[in-house]
């Protein structure tokens, strides 16, 4: 028993910071209905602005509490309004104090709300998920919410969209009792490379239930199927966790996710078919909850160049070679740098392009082939700029125009009049 006590003791962290803070958050209340969606008909989504206070949200050392305004309800409390109110220092939301400043730093906050069924719960009224994020920051979280008792009298009043009792500040009091997070939206890694997706768990002091289940799934292009899935007991008891990898190399840390509540999925030795939208879910008890992770495979091009041999009479025709890169989009560039200027200019034909070849390993090759007339003079540095996302600065390959070579033609012309008129002396 003491053994359960101090496995669970990380989802209750003690508040270390010097003091707490109110979040307050404009939300949508998200509610499913049935209609015409589109000409094929199908559910419809309306939304209700409401208000989600975070109270008590832990602050830094180095924050002014001056600065900070703690949540002053209505004085006039109105059952119109949806304002759900939420004691998060259990469990604590990992990096919630980037909510604190999103608005000053001019990042828009996403918050929608909506209510949430328990499995297996005859009872399910009064829990809503709450899902959460900050545009450009690695911060995204889904709560699941549960309205605490209110004492009711006959002054009590009911929310009239939700029918919940609201307490006498007209708030509808709740509680965090299971939250998902993950500190990254979206990775990017080149082929070959190892990453990891990260996605974890907290739940409250007084554990939902002692087993946990973790689900990754890869979702791409239409397709979605299993990656890996674990189910183990919080406690370690009755074993090994049970651990079903569908995808070879993937793998997740059974220790950290008892210890840490950390459900993060190592990917080895990555190949173009692994990336996509990535779905973590973890079940505890009646309730589940999911994060989403996008994975971008990225490989920067190798680029050379061929050039044929030129005559006086003829073009020289250079390839530029784009080979082995991912994703698809890259472009090719040609630029002349005649010996009296100063700075390249773009080359008046462009070339023509090669199709896109795709290799087995799900990389892409592709060529560009120009034709320089001889009337580009000697000395003339021509060069061939690849530019890919991979790259923070394009990749450019550079020749420089020779003097033409002798013509060919004449010279075997030459050389057989020679020869015939020598034949002819000797007969």
């Amino acid at each position: 028993m003491m053994f359960g006590i101090i496995l669970f003791g990380f989802f209750m962290k003690s508040i270390s910071a010097d003091g707490v803070a109110d979040v307050v958050l404009s939300c949508d209340l998200v509610e499913e209905g049935v209609g015409l969606g589109g000409m094929g008909g199908g559910a419809l989504f309306s939304r209700t602005p409401a208000t989600l206070v975070l109270k008590d949200v832990p602050v830094g050392s180095d924050e002014s509490l001056e600065t900070l305004t703690p949540f002053v309800p209505p004085s006039v409390p109105d059952p119109e309004l949806l304002l759900f109110e939420v004691k998060v220092s259990s469990p604590e939301i990992p990096k919630a104090d980037v909510l604190l400043h999103a608005d000053c730093n001019q990042q828009e906050v996403l918050c929608e709300i909506s209510q949430y069924s328990p499995r297996g719960l005859p009872d399910s009224t009064g829990f809503f998920m709450v899902s959460l994020s900050v545009d450009g920051v690695d911060f995204s979280t889904s709560l699941i919410l549960q309205t605490l008792p209110v004492e009711q009298n006959s002054s009590t009043l009911v929310q009239s969209k939700l029918g919940l009792p609201l307490s006498g500040s007209g708030t509808l009091l709740t509680e965090v009792i299971f939250l998902v997070f993950s500190h990254i939206k979206s990775v990017s890694a080149p082929l070959k490379a190892d990453v990891l997706l990260n996605c974890g768990f907290r739940q409250q002091e007084v554990p939902l239930d002692q087993e946990v289940g973790v689900e990754w799934r890869l979702q791409h292009r239409g397709k979605g199927q299993k990656v890996l899935e674990m189910k183990t007991k919080l406690d370690g008891s009755e074993g090994s966790p049970v651990v079903l990898g569908q995808r070879k190399g993937s793998s997740l840390d059974a220790a950290l996710l008892l210890h840490e509540g950390d459900a993060s999925m190592a990917l080895s030795r990555l190949q173009v078919e692994d990336e996509g939208t990535y779905i973590c879910t973890i079940s505890v008890g009646n309730f589940h909850a999911q994060q989403v992770v996008q994975l971008l495979i990225s490989q920067a091009p190798q680029v050379s160049l061929s050039e044929g041999k030129k005559d006086s009479n003829s073009a020289q025709t250079l390839s530029c070679h784009c080979s082995n890169y991912y994703p698809l989009d890259v472009q090719m560039e040609w630029f002349a740098l005649p010996p009296t200027a100063s700075e390249p200019e773009p080359f008046i034909d462009q070339g023509s392009l090669s199709s896109h070849r795709q290799h087995g390993d799900g990389t892409f090759s592709l060529s560009s082939h120009l034709s320089v007339p001889p009337t580009v003079p000697a000395g003339t540095k021509i060069t061939c700029r690849v530019s890919h996302l991979t790259l923070d600065t394009p990749l450019q390959v550079t020749t420089e125009v020779k003097s033409p070579e002798p013509d060919s033609y004449w010279w075997v012309l030459g050389f057989l009049v020679i020869t015939a008129l020598f034949l002819y002396q000797m007969i």
